[in-house]
């Protein structure tokens, strides 16, 4: 791949719909974003996955949950990768505490070697505990080592 991937999880695409009285959340809008108009620049692609598609399609705002929808349909490429071992390495990351759609989407973007970002922190610290096998931080985390 000539371009570096991105791979945002639900949780930092929807940073943007949350509470931005809070430091953290706008500082983390404000990476989200810069790291989207990167996107439309072509210097990163953004990969989602099917479980991109099933957590937004459960959300209970349809405002936000067509934003998303469009946002990935303007600006993602959908993810193609052997899901028999995508599959595989989520039933692992499961076994070692992670949430299903957590371990979904860092399996797909391992799989796919792509750089993955979250909001989270308990994920990412899980991340970071078991060593995945690409960089994963905050969009904060990821601007700052990019600039």
């Amino acid at each position: 791949m000539s371009q570096k991937t991105v791979y945002l999880d639900v949780c930092a695409l929807s940073r943007p719909f949350d509470d931005q009285c809070y430091l953290r959340i706008k500082l983390e809008t404000d990476a989200v974003n810069m790291i989207l108009s990167k996107v439309k620049q072509g210097k990163y692609r953004l990969l989602f996955s099917p479980v991109h598609i099933k957590e937004i399609e459960a959300y209970d705002n349809i405002l936000e949950r067509v934003e998303l929808q469009a946002l990935l349909n303007k600006l993602g490429e959908k993810i193609f990768v052997n899901l028999s071992r995508t599959r595989s390495r989520a039933e692992e990351l499961v076994d070692l505490g992670f949430g299903v759609a957590d371990a979904a989407h860092v399996a797909f973007a391992e799989e796919a070697g792509s750089i993955f970002i979250s909001c989270d922190q308990r994920l990412i610290k899980k991340c970071l505990k078991y060593n995945i096998r690409v960089w994963c931080g905050n969009p904060v985390a990821f601007v700052k080592r990019r600039n």
